[in-house]
């Protein structure tokens, strides 16, 4: 049987773990690739990995390169590249530099691999991944963006830390865009099938939301040098694993929603059934009105992130 192949651009923190993660879970054969100015970076990376392999009993192949040619006919392409958030640094901040670096992958990306599942990882993520899919020209089922499993694995954690509960017991969904907007919704979130109003007042709930909103820029404060990569590549990690093994998972990530939730044109978080389509299907919840209220606010962040986006290319 044929293994899945999985390209990761961009062979930092967040990507060199995610390979870890997807190697170490025999998701496929891996290929590193960074920019030729890193020289060897990603191959010694993919190598300290492949040497790892026997140690922890995986036979995925991994490799390391500079050369877009070497990740052809990809199945999956994670895209983390881009310059990382430094303390004081908003996800907007970053928005000229990346929006051009992801602009290059996409572009060689359509033409190594025009038959895969891409999954933008790079900030700030829902403008990242309507650039992404803009330069493809892929379905948009085969272009998504990893944002709300990470986000809800942060609620769920902060969850379980608050009751001192196993986190498998904690489910949660977040919707909306990523970083200060994001929409926890309560009615979709419980412990051990008890909804967690009962068990923690909104007073509380509240200060726990905030967390989650601010769980990345709270690392960065922490780290005073890079920001997150633990987390973010292990929510991508589910991702490619949902894809090559078409598992259904229904999770949220970064979808191209047109007349679901009245979005009309552009990528925010929502629940999907993901597989080795892409995504399956959108799942649309029926929202209260403080709900919907918060994610409307949320998408017209997204759309003003993107106009911004597109002012500064066209500049």
């Amino acid at each position: 049987m044929r293994r899945a192949k999985i390209s990761i651009i961009g062979a930092g923190n967040v990507g060199a773990t995610c390979a870890h993660w997807c190697a170490a879970g025999e998701l496929g054969d891996v290929i590193l690739l960074d920019v030729p100015q890193t020289e060897n970076m990603p191959k010694s990376k993919a190598l300290d990995l492949m040497q790892a392999s026997p140690i922890m009993g995986y036979d995925s192949a991994l490799s390391g390169t500079n050369d877009y040619a070497d990740t052809a006919n990809s199945d999956v392409v994670v895209i983390t590249a881009g310059i990382a958030r430094k303390p004081g640094m908003s996800r907007d901040d970053l928005l000229s530099t990346n929006a051009k670096i992801v602009t290059s992958v996409a572009e060689n990306v359509k033409s190594t691999s025009p038959n895969a599942v891409v999954i933008a990882v790079s900030n700030p993520l829902d403008a990242m991944v309507q650039r992404a899919f803009q330069v493809l020209g892929f379905p948009s089922h085969r272009v998504i963006g990893q944002a709300g499993v990470l986000d809800t694995a942060r609620f769920r954690a902060f969850i379980a830390m608050e009751l001192g509960v196993s986190v498998e017991d904690v489910s949660a969904m977040l919707m909306g865009g990523h970083g200060d907007t994001m929409v926890p919704i309560a009615s979709c979130t419980s412990v051990g099938g008890i909804p967690v109003s009962h068990l923690i007042p909104d007073d509380r709930m509240a200060q726990i939301v905030q967390r989650t909103r601010d769980g990345g820029a709270e690392i960065v404060s922490l780290l005073k040098t890079g920001s997150a990569y633990y987390a973010p590549a292990a929510a991508t990690a589910q991702m490619v694993e949902a894809i090559v093994r078409d598992k259904k998972r229904l999770i949220p990530v970064a979808a191209l929603c047109n007349k679901e939730y009245g979005v009309g044109g552009y990528y925010v978080g929502v629940p999907v059934i993901l597989g080795s389509n892409g995504v399956e299907k959108i799942i649309e919840l029926s929202l209260t009105s403080s709900e919907q209220a918060a994610f409307q606010k949320s998408v017209d962040a997204v759309k003003s992130l993107v106009a911004t986006m597109e002012t500064l290319l066209k500049g």
